[in-house]
C-alpha cells in the first residue's frame, strides 16, 4: 500500500463522498420554507370566531352586533326568552323597560356558546331577527307582554 491513491477499492482508504456538503443545509431550508407556508396557509383559511361586540338597548327590546352571523337557537320558556348564539364574549347584564315595565337581560358563556337570557316579572314573549348591516351582523330581539 503506497499512499492512499484509489485503485481497485482492496486498500483501507474511504471513498469520496459524491454529495455536496450543502444537501443537508437545502434540505432543511426547503423543510422550513414549506412549514411556513403550510402555517400561511391555514391562517387564512381559519374560519372567523364569531363573537359580540356590543350589546344596546333598544325600544321594548335588545340589538346584538356581532363579528360574523353566529348560530342561533332561540326558545320561549315559561314566559322568559333565551337565546344561545355560538360565539364568544364577556358577560354583561342590564335593565331595560318594556311598556314602562322593567325587564332583566343577562348575557352568559355557557357549554354550548353564548346565552342571553330576558327575564321580567310577567310573561314575555319574544321575537328575533338577524341581517348584515355594513360588514357586521345585527341580532333585534323584540319583547311583548
Amino acid at each position: 500500500m503506497h499512499g492512499s491513491k484509489h485503485e481497485d477499492g482492496e486498500h483501507s482508504t474511504p471513498e469520496l463522498d459524491v454529495r455536496s456538503k450543502a444537501f443537508p443545509r437545502v434540505m432543511l431550508s426547503l423543510a422550513i420554507v414549506g412549514v411556513m407556508i403550510g402555517l400561511m396557509i391555514g391562517r387564512l383559511t381559519a374560519p372567523v370566531e364569531r363573537e359580540l361586540q356590543q350589546v344596546s338597548v333598544a325600544q321594548d327590546g335588545l340589538v346584538l352586533w356581532f363579528n360574523a352571523e353566529p348560530k342561533l337557537h332561540g326558545e320561549i320558556v315559561e314566559g322568559t326568552v333565551a337565546l344561545l348564539f355560538q360565539a364568544k364574549g364577556r358577560p354583561q347584564r342590564g335593565q331595560l323597560t318594556v311598556r314602562g315595565k322593567p325587564v332583566s337581560w343577562r348575557v352568559q358563556d355557557s357549554q354550548e356558546g353564548l346565552l342571553l337570557t330576558v327575564v321580567a316579572a310577567r310573561t314575555l314573549q319574544g321575537h328575533w331577527s338577524s341581517e348584515e348591516v355594513s360588514g357586521r351582523w345585527r341580532v333585534q330581539v323584540d319583547l311583548h307582554e
